[in-house]
């Protein structure tokens, strides 16, 4: 029972959590601000998706019906989160949700972009603070899109569940990049299931810092997002806090981590990890999770030459 409860209570070996990071399930790590109502609530209004729901998802993302314990392109022998029993009013597929306050987000290295520079779709694998993979995330753009857009470019990325299932959909419109122009600032839909909006990520105008709004289905302001001066990420992690409208309270944060020197200079593989509470709305931690990726590309997706330039 003791060796059980040890490998329960245990990271597996190569697991790395941001600095900083409580274990999981801290007591009141981020208890929001006043007023802050917790999840699970009543969510009025929200489309029961239809009996037998299996995810929708384009050509190439296959639906099976049976628990799987690998996607395409995920290394072998990296357990999967056993799903938990889905909330009340929960979208299909955020159950996973509701029983962590952490998420890890580790990109794949793709081999033909080390050797030749060649942009090539993302992928990531999403874990929780145990090492067990909740989603697999992939981009889906085209050749050109990759490798003429670069770190600009629009893209959808179609998150899966363990049933292969793409549950959450995030989608980036082509904007601007500079702050001389801030009508046509960046922006990020998350929708849960595909089709069903559920929150907005929106660039806010600032001449120095990178700012963001979280906001709800309803383009309803929720929490604020704010990263450093000098987006940096040499030879230390970079964060970017989450924080009430009025900047009184701290939420969570989304951190950058630093990878070592090999791995930033050489490739553009990137490592996430975002802390929030455990009972926030499961819809504001999916509208996290797309914010983590938005920083990324904006700020994080360099080509290799770009980086052997000095262009962190």
């Amino acid at each position: 029972m003791d060796k059980q409860n040890v490998q329960m209570n245990d990271p597996p070996p190569g697991t790395q959590l941001p600095g900083g990071y409580p274990p999981e399930h801290p007591p009141a790590a981020f208890p929001g601000p006043p007023g802050y109502t917790a999840y699970p609530g009543t969510q009025a209004g929200y489309p029961v998706p239809p009996a037998g729901y299996s995810g929708a998802g384009p050509v190439g993302f296959p639906v099976p019906y049976q628990p799987v314990t690998s996607q395409p392109g995920a290394p072998a022998g990296v357990p999967w989160m056993p799903a938990p029993s889905p909330p009340l009013n929960c979208p299909p597929g955020l159950e996973y949700l509701t029983q962590i306050d952490q998420l890890l987000i580790h990109q794949q290295i793709e081999l033909l972009e080390v050797l030749t520079g060649f942009e090539t779709c993302n992928k990531y694998e999403i874990k929780n603070s145990l090492g067990q993979r909740i989603y697999f995330a992939a981009e889906d753009t085209d050749c050109c899109t990759r490798n003429c857009c670069g770190p600009s470019r629009p893209f959808t990325m179609r998150i899966l569940d363990n049933m292969g299932r793409e549950v959450i959909t995030l989608d980036r419109p082509l904007r601007c990049t500079s702050c001389c122009f801030p009508c046509c600032l960046q922006e990020i839909e998350i929708q849960a299931p595909p089709g069903v909006p559920v929150g907005y990520v929106t660039q806010t105008w600032h001449p120095c810092l990178p700012k963001f709004t979280l906001q709800n289905e309803r383009r309803e302001d929720v929490l604020r997002l704010t990263g450093p001066c000098i987006v940096c990420s040499c030879c230390a992690d970079v964060d970017f806090e989450i924080k009430s409208l009025d900047d009184k309270y701290a939420v969570g944060k989304i951190s950058k981590q630093w990878t070592g020197l090999v791995r930033e200079l050489f490739t553009d593989v990137d490592n996430f990890g975002i802390q929030f509470p455990l009972d926030l709305d499961v819809k504001m931690k999916a509208v996290m999770l797309g914010a983590c990726f938005l920083i990324d590309f904006m700020f994080f997706e360099r080509t290799r030459n770009e980086q052997r330039a000095g262009v962190w």
